[in-house]
This record gives C-alpha cells, sequence and structure tokens, in this order.
C-alpha cells in the first residue's frame, strides 16, 4: 500500500513543472509584445526562483531608466492579474558593472573601454572600436622598445574576437 503523499508526489510535481512552464511562455509572449512596442528595448535575461519570484533584466540601445524598468512592470503587472496570483517579480536593467552578453550591448558600449576575457584564457583591455553581426575588435596601446636605439614608442594593438570565443566582457567605468 502507497501512502496518500506517496501518491501525490508524481501528481504535484508535473503540474508545478507545467504551471510555471506555461506562466514562462506568458511572460515571454508579453515582454516580447512590450518590446515590438519598443524596440530600443532587449531582453537580457530572465529567471524564477523556488520562492515564485521572477526577476527580468533588460536593457536599451540608449540606455535604460528607473521609468522604463516601471513602465515594463506595470505592462507586465496590467496583463497578468490573474497568473500572477501568487508571485512577485522585479524588473532591473543590465547595469553598469554587468557583463555584456548580447551583440547590441556591444554595439551601444562602442569606442568604451573593455575588459575582455576569451575562452582560451586570454584577457585584453582597451577600446571597443568595432562591432559586427560575428566578431567584436578591440584596441589599445602598449609601450614597446624602438626597432632601433634606445627608449619604448607607443604601438597600437588590436584583437578581433568571435562572440563565441568571448567568456566575459565588462566595461571598465573611468572617472
Amino acid at each position: 500500500m502507497h501512502s496518500i503523499t506517496e501518491k501525490l508526489k508524481g501528481d504535484i510535481v508535473p503540474l508545478f513543472i507545467k504551471y510555471s512552464l506555461v506562466l514562462n511562455k506568458i511572460l515571454e509572449n508579453l515582454i516580447t509584445d512590450y518590446f515590438e512596442k519598443n524596440p530600443s528595448f532587449f531582453l537580457v535575461g530572465s529567471n524564477m526562483n523556488s520562492s515564485n519570484k521572477i526577476s527580468i533584466i533588460i536593457d536599451g540601445d540608449q540606455g535604460v531608466k528607473i521609468s522604463d524598468c516601471v513602465s515594463l512592470g506595470k505592462y507586465l503587472r496590467n496583463n497578468l492579474v490573474e497568473e500572477l496570483y501568487d508571485f512577485s517579480f522585479e524588473v532591473s536593467s543590465s547595469g553598469l558593472t554587468s557583463p555584456l552578453i548580447y551583440p547590441r550591448q556591444f554595439i551601444k558600449n562602442l569606442n568604451r573601454k573593455l575588459n575582455i576575457q576569451s575562452i582560451n584564457g586570454e584577457e585584453f583591455t582597451g577600446n571597443l572600436s568595432e562591432v559586427n553581426n560575428d566578431n567584436v575588435k578591440i584596441e589599445w596601446f602598449s609601450r614597446e622598445p624602438k626597432p632601433l636605439g634606445k627608449g619604448k614608442i607607443s604601438v597600437l594593438n588590436n584583437k578581433s574576437l568571435l562572440f563565441n570565443e568571448i567568456k566575459e566582457a565588462k566595461l571598465i567605468v573611468e572617472f
């Protein structure tokens, strides 16, 4: 004989997972709809933790203001009244110190100073000088010995990396 708890275990977990998947799909559709109406913004990430808190991280081609996060939050709240009775959510921007993930984030930060770590362990720090569909180019100056005579000269170096070769890229904030 199986106890009632043992019988229900298999039924409850799939129901919760199914509900979470349905809610995620609804959120995905609403966020996509919002971004179609506000094309300068894009989704960086979202997740739902075990305590039913949904976190949505956005970025924008011209940055993200607090009012932009509030606007998306209100849009979701107005369209998810029934679905979110047992959930909380927050909308935030990716932040100045968050890694760059998507090409649009690199484009937004063109001509800014970055630190890029490649998947093979190399690290580059310099100005983001070029971004296209497949790769980024970073430039920096280094002091190297003169070919003839004593002293050093400044030499412009550059490195192009495909997006899939980048392990992490972060802005370097300078004041």
